[in-house]
């Protein structure tokens, strides 16, 4: 597995959030096996710079393998949680990919 990119929006981009997201995107590694090349690019941060509470956290991932673009996207009110319900999310479109090709084959 690729990561293109891992970009953040209206805050900063500290090591700690960047080793969270590159661990995370890497537990899905196993799904990507089968094929001959898996990007991924990342983007966390605010949804906005004005709000202060509720769910302002956003995370979103964009895989590419071969045929298909995944996208899985995130608000949340703390951004770990939110990186962790957007990689779940990718988790289970690569399952369901994973399947449909074996249903065909």
């Amino acid at each position: 597995m690729n990561i293109l990119s891992t970009l953040a929006t209206h805050m900063e981009m500290t090591e700690a959030i960047s080793n969270y997201v590159q661990e995370k995107l890497m537990s899905l590694e196993k799904f990507c096996e089968r094929y001959s090349t898996c990007e991924v690019s990342a983007e966390v941060g605010k949804t906005s710079e004005h709000h202060q509470k509720g769910k302002i956290f956003r995370a979103e991932f964009m895989m590419t393998i071969p045929g298909v673009t995944l996208r899985a996207e995130a608000i949340e009110e703390d951004l770990y949680a939110a990186i962790d319900v957007a990689k779940d999310d990718l988790k289970r479109q690569l399952i369901a990919h994973k399947e449909k090709l074996d249903a065909h084959s």
